[in-house]
């Protein structure tokens, strides 16, 4: 079971083991698994257009409520899913919901400050998926031991720069470099986008050793929920990369 991990910290084999294995008629499944991760999608999809026609429409004003909603809401629900994964049926869909809430906020408003992001963002990461999957599936790239401790590693390096630069700008101290729209932002930008690109492959792998190993069929879920917060991160990379390359013209 060691081997089992994945540098998304919603899915790592420990959850696989307090899950245990289920009854043979009532497992997980990779085809569960993708219906799931298709009607995380919709959900995702459906919350977003509703708060980018909000922007287009005749109430803007709400935006900004629905974004902190949707953003401190996803982040409680996604806490709630890692430490409970036997909600997960009930949980994700809801973290689906507010995240798209808050992505179709942020997204309206960059794209109306910089026409076209948000589309070529949302291709970016469809095109990056299903890459990703192709690469995982030909064998090209393999979720070996080594494989993983390097993915892990440079995630938690990102997820560390993060909380530094948000520490630092409460003190008035911003790091502009990370945030700027200059060579080295950008090459920044890329860098974590690559990160998040391979943690799919651990995300495909995780979801399908779970279901070699018969684990309990609200897994999938959980496989669900997990796979859409690498697409999340992923999706807000690239608006955040295209913003930047736009921000320079």
């Amino acid at each position: 079971m060691r081997a089992m991990r994945s540098s998304n910290p919603v899915m790592t084999g420990r959850i696989y083991e307090k899950a245990g294995s289920a009854l043979s008629d009532n497992v997980m499944t990779i085809n569960g698994t993708i219906n799931k991760i298709g009607l995380m999608l919709l959900l995702v999809i459906a919350s977003a257009s509703y708060t980018w026609n909000l922007v287009l429409g005749d109430d803007p004003g709400r935006v900004g409520t629905l974004a902190i909603v949707g953003g401190i809401g996803g982040f409680i629900m996604a806490l709630v899913t890692v430490f409970s994964p036997k909600s997960s049926p009930y949980t994700a869909p809801v973290y689906a919901i507010l995240e798209g809430m808050f992505l179709g906020a942020i997204s309206a408003v960059i794209n109306a400050r910089y026409p076209g992001v948000a589309f070529q963002a949302v291709l970016l990461t469809i095109g990056t998926l299903f890459t990703m999957l192709f690469l995982y599936r030909s064998g090209t790239i393999r979720a070996t031991p080594k494989f993983r401790r390097g993915v892990m590693m440079a995630t938690g390096a990102v997820f560390f720069a993060y909380m530094i630069s948000w520490i630092m700008s409460l003190f008035g101290m911003p790091m502009g470099f990370m945030h700027s729209s200059g060579p080295l932002g950008i090459l920044i930008s890329l860098v974590i986008i690559v990160i998040a690109a391979l943690n799919l492959i651990m995300d495909f792998d995780f979801i399908e050793k779970g279901s070699q190993m018969g684990a309990p069929k609200y897994m999938e879920w959980y496989g669900a929920f997990g796979l859409i917060v690498t697409l999340v991160w992923l999706y807000i990379e690239f608006l955040r990369l295209l913003s930047r390359f736009a921000g320079r013209d």
